[in-house]
């Protein structure tokens, strides 16, 4: 970086978006210190699985010298597809071919991991909950932190998700529900101890819908199984219905009356997971999501354009890590680097956030995707 002084770069956010920009960064020798809220590594589960596509999420990855990697660790097997009707009956079903990588599955864990470890130690610093960033635009920023801690930054990014509280600097912008709600459940060793669920999902995926209601079924590694059970209801449905999360017995009495009419092949998958479910209202930004340039702090992934969970979150976050970090290399400047990353960076997410607006109803949707074939396998 053809720069005086190095810059010092704060990434708030220890996911796949702010750990693949801390890995690009330091393979051009650029020091980055990355700040994560959890206490460390291990202090939850991190999720379920990521399709990484071709034409995003594997390119940050090859400039992260990741990919071959990520392949050893990924699941080809895992792009197969089934779609039913809520009668049980096969839509379509897709097969990936022989070599077919264009987005192959891995566990979020997995990948968090795999950007982990490929970092140099003491890179990330956890139990830092950033409280506010402060000080002048033009630099240096300060960040405060919960455990009473400040630093300062002559680059902030903020990769801390939804609720981003980098966000703040820029933009008043706060995620609004969108109308449709997942609530989660898990099923362990499923080839023993569920296999009519294991034999409906297969190795991928397999979804169906009725206009109100969805169900979307996914293997993960290790022999678990998620399902989502979707629903177009209120964010406080839960409690709107004298019901609570902690309460699986009478959740799941209720969800069994709204899925009356479905094939009990289809209903195992709302009454036979294993522990508690878990409520993920889906939340949006706004569109379009913009914000005035500013020369030290920018934003990517959720924290810049949060749109509903149809498979380009994580891939979008880490492209735009990939792009902001190659800027920070190739800029004379902080405020160069970052009018560069953002000039790519918000049109591509305007023209996607406006192709996904409402589209959490179509996890819903009755309809087939493009792709799909109506004739069932």
């Amino acid at each position: 970086m053809n720069t005086p002084r190095t810059p010092r770069i704060a990434i708030i956010g220890a996911g796949p978006g702010g750990l693949t920009c801390a890995r690009i960064l330091q393979r051009h020798g650029i020091t980055v210190t990355v700040h994560d809220r959890e206490a460390g590594p291990d202090a939850r589960n991190q999720g379920g699985t990521l399709d990484l596509h071709e034409d995003n999420g594997q390119i940050a990855l090859r400039e992260a010298g990741l990919l071959d990697e990520f392949f050893r660790l990924s699941r080809p097997e895992g792009q197969e597809m089934r779609r039913l009707n809520p009668n049980g009956t096969t839509l379509f079903h897709h097969m990936p071919e022989e070599g077919e990588c264009f987005k192959p599955e891995i566990d979020r864990g997995d990948l968090r991991d795999l950007l982990l470890n490929s970092l140099q130690p003491g890179t990330v610093r956890w139990s830092h909950t950033l409280r506010s960033v402060d000080g002048p635009e033009a630099g240096p920023r300060r960040l405060s932190f919960a455990d009473g801690t400040t630093v300062e930054a002559d680059l902030v990014i903020g990769a801390d998700g939804a609720w981003s509280r980098v966000r703040r600097a820029i933009s008043p912008a706060l995620p609004e529900y969108t109308g449709v709600s997942f609530l989660e459940g898990w099923f362990h060793d499923v080839e023993t101890r569920h296999p009519e669920i294991a034999a409906l999902v297969g190795q991928g995926g397999a979804s169906a819908a009725d206009g109100e209601r969805g169900l979307f079924a996914q293997r993960n590694s290790g022999d678990h199984i998620r399902v989502y059970i979707i629903q177009r209801v209120p964010a406080d449905w839960i409690t709107a219905n004298g019901l609570t999360i902690k309460d699986t017995g009478a959740i799941r009495a209720h969800l069994l009356e709204q899925y009356r009419d479905w094939s009990p092949a289809l209903r195992r998958l709302i009454t036979d997971n294993d522990g508690l479910y878990v409520d993920r209202p889906i939340n949006a930004l706004s569109v379009p999501h913009t914000w005035d340039h500013n020369p030290t702090v920018t934003l990517l992934g959720d924290a810049a354009h949060l749109m509903p969970p149809l498979g380009v979150g994580v891939n979008l976050a880490m492209l735009d890590a990939g792009e902001l970090a190659l800027a920070v290399v190739n800029s004379n400047s902080v405020d160069d680097a970052i009018r560069a990353y953002e000039k790519t960076m918000l049109p591509r997410s305007i023209e996607m956030q406006q192709a996904l607006d409402h589209g959490a109803e179509d996890l819903l949707s009755t309809e087939l995707p493009d792709f799909a074939t109506q004739d069932a396998s």
